[in-house]
């Protein structure tokens, strides 16, 4: 058996929580690197291989949409407490808009209706 260096315990928890909150690479070896004492973007390439069978940005990706999943429904939650909140998530979600936008799409409308009768009434 080779005498290499001890493989670093990295915490699987910990690791998947830092991606949730959407780490990247160079961050999470930050963070491993003050709480194991040395650990480099490689350690943590190579602990993928070995954990997940996969690399770093492949594992990364999944653990982004969980962690989108997670902040939608914060904000879901918030919208309820949270006029400015439910008013975002209306626009967002339902193509809602302000008064004055919608205001202003209607009278575009109008002046395109105009214009093609005006045209039309040229001919």
């Amino acid at each position: 058996m080779g005498a290499g260096r001890p493989q670093k315990e990295i915490d699987k928890k910990d690791f998947e929580s830092l991606l949730r909150l959407q780490c990247t690479l160079s961050e999470v070896a930050a963070f491993f690197d003050m709480k194991l004492d040395g650990c480099s973007e490689d350690t943590i390439q190579r602990w993928c291989k070995r954990t997940y069978n996969e690399n770093f940005a492949a594992v990364a990706a999944k653990m982004y949409e969980v962690g989108k999943i997670s902040l939608r429904r914060i904000q879901f939650r918030l919208a309820e407490k949270s006029a400015a909140m439910a008013i975002f998530l209306g626009k967002q979600y339902l193509g809602q808009s302000d008064k004055d936008e919608w205001q202003r799409r209607q009278e575009e409308k109008l002046l395109g209706l105009k214009e093609k009768k005006s045209e039309q009434e040229e001919w």
